[in-house]
């Protein structure tokens, strides 16, 4: 993975979570490498992130599998996010708080229309993953 690709990403994932929109959810998400269409990303799960049961929210992780693939598709095609049309999740073990956790994403292939993403959150302790996600985005 490429340095320019890290800061375009970083860049843009800055812009994101230094808004006053609901992105602000992600300002612990910190990036560990892009480039060339890929991306990795590490998270500290504190108390903001968990449901009433003490583990990983189902709408954190929807919004890791939103929002982190497309900072990876954007050192793809430059400058390009598109529009989400499809998100599909696998919800697969719990994470609780304090546990990092790893978020793996990758553009499978972009179109001259559609681009298709695929992400993974695993514990970064055991590798166990907690949930694999798919995204299909608009970028016409």
């Amino acid at each position: 993975m490429s340095g320019s690709g890290l800061k375009i990403a970083e860049n843009v994932f800055k812009s994101f979570i230094f808004s006053n929109g609901f992105d602000k959810v992600l300002e612990k998400v910190k990036i560990v490498n892009a480039g060339e269409g890929r991306l990795q990303a590490e998270l500290v799960l504190g108390s903001e992130h968990l449901n009433l049961k003490g583990t990983l929210h189902g709408g954190m992780t929807a919004t890791l599998v939103d929002v982190m693939p497309s900072m990876g598709f954007m050192t793809h095609q430059r400058g390009v996010i598109g529009t989400t049309l499809d998100l599909r999740i696998s919800y697969l073990k719990a994470a609780k708080e304090g546990e990092t956790v790893i978020i793996d994403c990758n553009t499978l292939k972009a179109g001259k229309t559609l681009a298709f993403l695929d992400v993974e959150i695993k514990k970064k302790q055991t590798g166990e993953l907690i949930a694999k996600g798919f995204h299909t985005k608009y970028i016409a």
